[in-house]
């Protein structure tokens, strides 16, 4: 276990001092909104440089080649940070975060939070309808909206599936923008914390990129539906994941 919590610190220290040694080049695309891809880029090269320096790496399967030249609100489940790192190298194409307020006054995150991504207080109905209204504008602008629609991560382990909100669904149907739902299977395995253990040792982050789901023929009434059929897509795939592991 001492081992296990010496390989998360240096992948926590490697997450810090690569980020101080891209932090010039994050400033300088962070002033204009014109080079805000750019930004991205680089976040995507730093999150890639950082995991693999201390053995993680993201293996991404699709049930069907994907076109990045269209935009997404792409949904994936929530058991570990390295979620978060994997997102970053799966979209191809310009991408923005919805995520909690906290993130905006971070270290790491907040010069993301301030420019590219959207922070979201979930407490208040204001906060969410401007942050929502930012997607939508980011989103017809043709920038890839990633949300986990689980709100988080679950707080028991081994991780659950937890109950989807309904935003991203909404907002999904009312702009004709294809869902693309993201199963994440072991990443809680390889970057954990159960509350009162914490650690993490190399390996491979193993994703299942779900066929995306076309919304042009929905309504808002169709909100649930659409929540539900993506809940129970991931579901089905972590229950025959965890299957084949006890087999």
């Amino acid at each position: 276990m001492i081992l296990r919590k010496v390989h998360n610190y240096c992948y926590v220290f490697n997450v810090a001092l690569f980020y101080f040694i891209f932090w010039p080049f994050f400033y300088y695309c962070s002033l204009k909104p014109a080079r805000f891809k750019r930004l991205n880029s680089l976040r995507r090269t730093w999150a890639f440089i950082s995991s693999a320096f201390v053995g993680f790496f993201y293996r991404f399967t699709f049930e069907e080649p994907m076109d990045w030249s269209k935009t997404y609100i792409v949904c994936p489940n929530h058991t570990s940070n390295l979620d978060i790192t994997a997102m970053c190298m799966l979209v191809k194409s310009d991408y923005s975060f919805m995520g909690k307020q906290e993130l905006a006054d971070e270290l790491v995150t907040g010069l993301f939070f301030r420019t590219v991504d959207i922070p979201v207080n979930r407490d208040s109905k204001m906060s969410s309808f401007r942050a929502f209204k930012k997607a939508a504008e980011k989103l017809q602008g043709g920038t890839t909206l990633i949300i986990f629609p689980e709100g988080g991560i679950a707080e028991q382990y081994p991780p659950t599936l937890q109950a989807f909100k309904n935003g991203p669904f909404r907002l999904a149907i009312e702009l004709k923008i294809p869902i693309l739902p993201v199963t994440s299977s072991n990443t809680w395995q390889i970057f954990w914390d159960n509350g009162t253990e914490y650690g993490s040792k190399p390996g491979v982050c193993k994703f299942f990129v779900h066929k995306p789901i076309d919304t042009t023929h929905l309504t808002i009434d169709d909100a649930d539906a659409l929540r539900d059929e993506v809940y129970d897509l991931m579901k089905q795939k972590l229950e025959a994941r965890s299957q084949l592991v006890t087999v």
